[in-house]
């Protein structure tokens, strides 16, 4: 166990990430050594930001406190404390479960861990962040919570009610990042698209990235976890007219079949999203597409999955991600219907759209053959150097391996010309 210092561990999503970040730099201003490597745990202090989203998650997070239960028994570590979505949901349950833990934290009041610990917060330095990713993009969170009632989904009951950050205050933050290095922003929010309406009952997303994308230095803004109901489709406007807004658009769908989409209380139904999906690839040539789409929900049919499978075939989406319909208690769907999709048909569902998907993402790789994209490198490895193209989010999308014909800087942009590609990789050579 090493004096003075702290391990942050972060499960789950991006937006836990930023704030697993900013207690580490209040742990820095009160004078810690901080983190962030779950290989290399061995500090007086650990905290672990959990995910509660869905039950993979959840027992992601249990076995990861039950490992290091045996690790601070061991006297590798010292004290150990919890926060984020799982200990907001579940904490008298937990408390009670995982009596090794010195202290749960919920998502919203992790802050109150400093003082607890004797220390102090710094309220002039609260919106300073020790960045975690590569120093060249970040994460960028524009607003809180969820105002949706889909019935499968538990994150109102963790985030509560939508809350927007003042576009100041993100705008002044996106400064601060550039000045720092940060040349990508990733735009994220439980719904990206609802920003502003608690405002000011109007969208205000399309004027606050067309504010972001005027910062210098900013030379990419990626656009995450979109809500197709009510889109604000000025930002499409903003997309088309500013170079350093990506065109890619991450956007939930969930699922095409109307009986699945009423039942999941989506607001929305085949029809209009298929005029949706027109007007997004019509007015934005060229733009990426990322959707997730849920297999076994309650009252999932077969014939509902043969419509999904039939609907990603026809609309071929760049980029897309499954996941299996998961039971939660307190949700609409927990209280109200049957689990009644037995687990094996739920994961063999899954796994044909997946294979589909795959097909679909080699057809459309192969396409890009002897094309050139503009490339952002993130990092070098012993045979290649890992880039990204403007259609590519970190760590979920497709990477572009470089061969290492000429030097190049991690951090910094090329033009890349594509030679091979696979499912999920793209290789080619950075021109001069």
């Amino acid at each position: 166990m090493r004096k003075n210092k702290v391990d942050i561990i972060t499960l789950g999503c991006s937006k836990n990430l930023i704030d697993s970040e900013r207690l580490m730099r209040q742990f820095m201003l009160n004078g810690y050594k901080v983190s962030h490597d779950p290989q290399k745990i061995d500090g007086e202090i650990v905290v672990v930001n959990t995910c509660g989203f869905i039950d993979a998650a959840k027992e992601e997070s249990l076995e990861m406190l039950l490992d290091l239960e045996e690790a601070k028994r061991s006297g590798k570590i010292g004290r150990l404390f919890v926060m984020g979505c799982l200990s907001e949901r579940f904490k008298p349950e937990l408390q009670v479960e995982l009596p090794f833990v010195d202290g749960f934290y919920g998502k919203f009041d992790w802050k109150k861990l400093l003082t607890d610990l004797g220390k102090s917060y710094h309220e002039g330095q609260s919106g300073e962040r020790t960045l975690t990713t590569p120093a060249h993009y970040a994460y960028l969170k524009i607003s809180e919570g969820c105002d949706r009632t889909c019935a499968y989904c538990s994150i109102p009951l963790i985030t509560g009610r939508h809350r927007s950050r003042p576009a100041e205050e993100i705008v002044s933050e996106a400064e601060q990042l550039a000045r720092q290095g940060v040349k990508e922003l990733q735009l994220i929010a439980q719904d990206l698209t609802y920003y502003g309406r608690d405002l000011s009952h109007r969208a205000e997303l399309p004027s606050l990235v067309e504010r972001l994308a005027d910062i210098d230095g900013i030379e990419w803004i990626r656009l995450h976890y979109a809500y197709p109901t009510g889109f604000p489709f000025d930002l499409l406007r903003v997309m088309r007219e500013r170079p350093n807004v990506c065109r890619y658009l991450d956007i939930a769908l969930q699922h095409i079949s109307d009986p699945v989409l009423l039942k999941m209380r989506r607001n929305t139904d085949r029809a209009e999203t298929m005029r949706l999906i027109e007007r997004l690839r019509g007015e934005v040539p060229g733009i990426h597409l990322r959707t997730t789409l849920m297999v076994g929900h309650p009252g999932e049919t077969e014939r509902d999955f043969d419509e999904l499978m039939q609907f990603v075939r026809e609309v071929r989406f760049e980029r897309l991600g499954a996941f299996i319909y998961s039971h939660e208690e307190g949700t609409y769907a927990g209280e109200h219907y049957a689990d009644d999709i037995p687990d094996e048909v739920k994961q063999e569902r899954l796994e044909r759209l997946m294979s589909e998907q795959e097909q679909i993402a080699t057809e459309l790789n192969d396409a890009k053959k002897g094309e050139n994209f503009k490339t952002v490198i993130d990092r070098e490895e012993d045979d290649y150097y890992v880039g990204r193209t403007e259609f590519d989010s970190p760590e979920v999308d497709p990477e572009v391996l470089i061969d290492k014909k000429i030097q190049l800087e991690v951090g910094r942009f090329y033009n890349v010309r594509i030679d091979e590609t696979e499912a999920f990789e793209l290789y080619g050579e950075a021109l001069k």
